[in-house]
């Protein structure tokens, strides 16, 4: 059962100082009691992220979204998801907690008897991972009178400014007229690639002229942000993560001194004094809203 405080304060004060009780997999997996075995099933909130092995940042980004879900919507029971087997392994490795990859959470929920499902996933565009969970939901539609997909956090041109005001917001104590605020995404092969260009393009579009946002495995390059940052003239960076969670990418990709191809190894190369905050978008309030405003939206067109 995962067990979360009534407030979202709360809930990322206890997930950053590593309760145990946050450490339990979601809701919704336990027995119903013998009274209530006749009753109709609750309507099912099945929450899907990539997921991190990194537990404080995964309590304080992925759990923080769950719950701003769970306290809107009370009448769902709302449940966890990873689509990365390989996080999911480490995690009962490392814990011996199991949390279900997507097929194992479906194949619950349609045991359980549920007949109402929204699948909202936390995934930033509808690239590779968002389509795979769009197929394989295709799957299991007819097993529901209403079932849903979520959109994902970068759909609207109203989703991209809200972002790039709540990044801009956590990110103005680092600002001043040296500083240039870089932004990492992990970058696709897909087309939703280009959403990376449309945020730069929104980020200016707002007259934060001082953020830059590159990709680890995609365009822009951490060069390409180097040369864009130092023709503007900064000589500082500040580089933060555009991904739900802080995990292996922002600590390694990102943050790593050692790994000559990291982003504060390119931009320290480049001549900046780097400083590198490791903080998940799921972590912003705003952020976390525009997903719960992703499931009113699936669950008015239901």
């Amino acid at each position: 059962m995962f067990d979360a405080p009534t407030s979202r304060r709360s809930f990322i004060a206890s997930a950053l100082a590593g309760s145990a009780a946050l450490l339990a997999g979601c809701s919704g997996n336990a027995a119903a009691a013998p009274e209530a075995a006749s009753a109709a099933p609750k309507p099912v909130i099945l929450v899907v992220s990539f997921g991190t092995s990194y537990a404080s940042s995964r309590h304080a980004t992925i759990g923080a979204i769950e719950s701003d879900i769970r306290e809107a919507y009370p009448d769902y029971d709302v449940r966890r998801a990873f689509t990365a087997q390989i996080i999911i392994d480490h995690i009962e490795k490392d814990t011996g907690r199991h949390i279900d990859n997507f097929e194992e959470a479906m194949d619950k929920i349609v045991a359980d008897g549920v007949k109402e499902l929204i699948v909202q996933p936390t995934h930033l565009m509808d690239g590779f991972e968002y389509n795979d969970i769009k197929k394989s939901l295709e799957n299991y539609a007819a097993s529901f009178d209403k079932c849903v997909l979520g959109a994902p956090l970068l759909t609207t041109e109203e989703d991209q400014v809200a972002v790039a005001q709540a990044i801009k917001t956590s990110m103005e104590r680092y600002e001043d007229a040296d500083t240039a605020i870089c932004l990492m995404g992990h970058g696709t092969e897909a087309e939703s690639n280009s959403i990376y260009a449309t945020m730069q393009d929104v980020f200016k579009s707002q007259g934060f002229n001082n953020y830059f946002v590159a990709t680890v495995e995609a365009t822009p390059t951490f060069d390409d942000v180097a040369t864009a940052a130092k023709e503007a003239g900064f000589t500082k960076a500040v580089l933060r993560p555009m991904m739900v969670v802080a995990g292996d990418h922002a600590n390694n990709d990102m943050a790593d001194p050692e790994d000559p191809e990291s982003f504060i190894s390119v931009m320290t190369n480049a001549g900046f004094d780097v400083t590198c905050v490791i903080e998940g978008l799921g972590q912003l309030d705003t952020i976390d809203e525009i997903y719960v405003s992703h499931v009113a939206d699936a669950i008015a067109s239901a």
